[in-house]
């Protein structure tokens, strides 16, 4: 018969080297609650893109004609914050 016992790690270092996820709402209310700045999906999936991270399909992809906002460099440094604050990059 085997014993098991029950462990709790006492912090999250074990996780500091785990590739983390985060849908688009935590992404936006952590940015808000830490920055005070309100920032798009769009946002997200452009800074997403420049770190080479995965995205599912996005079905509503607009007019061709249509001009798309960069996002701003302010913005940019807080979705990275958040990116390490999930563990994402």
């Amino acid at each position: 018969m085997y014993a098991y016992d029950d462990y709790e790690p006492k912090d999250n270092e074990f996780l500091k080297d785990v590739k983390g996820c985060a849908t688009y709402t935590e992404i936006k209310e952590w940015i808000k609650s830490e920055y005070g700045l309100k920032v798009s999906s769009l946002y997200v999936a452009q800074i997403k893109d420049k770190c080479g991270l995965e995205k599912r399909l996005n079905y509503n992809m607009g007019e061709e004609k249509s001009r798309v906002p960069k996002c701003p460099l302010e913005k940019e440094k807080a979705i990275m914050e958040a990116f390490r604050h999930f563990n994402m990059i």
